[in-house]
């Protein structure tokens, strides 16, 4: 089994010279979920919605090309993709000759849904969507929507998460809202570098105290774990703890190494947000 201490992560990792997808490097899901409590059935749903930034190849003729690329990883998926194998795929692209975006975006495909689904019953696919130059100046900056819980002024003393940190009003009337945050801060599990991000929470049910929530988000800053186990883990503690009716946890990290990973996860179907950056990112 891939452990993260066995990634590419802080070791030095020469430029691929070649195409090679054996670079990708997936990480099973369900050790740490086993730590949160999430069985072989979790109660949300959702995905991985990553952006890469760096994404060239040659053409038939050898001229290079570029590209910005949208990838949706379901959360339904066995793996986990570690991002800087991620980027060490990306850059074995750099001097292969392919015929056109679409066999860009096929191979792409094929490649990450293989790694996101390896050891699976029954394979699914990873979502990809390439932008080409032309349509660079239509990507869209905008913050996440709702009431900013960072307008609170309150003291903080906890740095690592503190879900005892979190209430909610059982005995008055439920409430449906949207909060913000751009305090959370977590850092990578096996480099300790540091993950920036945005936080949004919509949800249905008992109201949450907004001061217990802001200090438990800022309580994730000297955690060490990857963005999509922080969000599930985030999502959890809100689940068992302030139990609402409906919830939906969508962070926005800011990128490392020519990636970005905003992981969401919402307890109902619906569609996914848009994956629109924030100005951070």
């Amino acid at each position: 089994m891939h452990t993260p201490e066995q990634s590419p992560l802080g070791k030095t990792s020469p430029a691929p010279a070649h195409y090679d997808p054996s670079l990708l490097f997936p990480i099973p899901r369900a050790t740490k979920r086993a730590e949160i409590g999430v069985g072989a059935q979790p109660p949300f749903l959702g995905a991985d919605l990553w952006t890469a930034f760096e994404l060239s190849w040659l053409n038939l003729r050898g001229k290079p090309q570029v590209a910005l690329a949208h990838f949706t990883v379901p959360c339904e998926s066995p793996n986990i993709i570690e991002s800087k194998s991620l980027k060490l795929y990306l850059g074995s692209l750099t001097n292969t000759r392919l015929a056109d975006a679409q066999e860009v975006t096929a191979r792409l495909r094929t490649d990450l849904s293989e790694a996101a689904w390896r050891g699976a019953d029954a394979p699914g696919s990873v979502g990809v969507r390439l932008l080409l130059p032309d349509m660079f100046d239509r990507e869209p900056v905008h913050e996440l929507d709702g009431l900013s819980l960072d307008r609170l002024d309150l003291e903080c003393s906890h740095y690592t998460p503190a879900p005892e940190l979190l209430q909610a009003a059982f005995d008055e009337q439920p409430v449906s809202e949207v909060l913000t945050s751009n305090l959370l801060k977590s850092n990578c599990l096996v480099t300790g570098q540091p993950d920036w991000g945005s936080l949004r929470i919509a949800y249905s049910g008992p109201q949450i105290d907004q001061a217990g929530l802001l200090q438990y988000i800022v309580s994730f800053r000297n955690h060490n774990e990857f963005h999509e186990q922080c969000v599930e883990r985030i999502f959890m503690d809100l689940w068992t703890r302030c139990r609402p009716a409906k919830l939906e946890v969508y962070a926005r990290y800011t990128r490392r190494g020519g990636l970005d990973i905003n992981p969401w996860r919402t307890s109902h179907p619906m569609a996914p947000p848009a994956n629109v950056r924030t100005a951070r990112q």
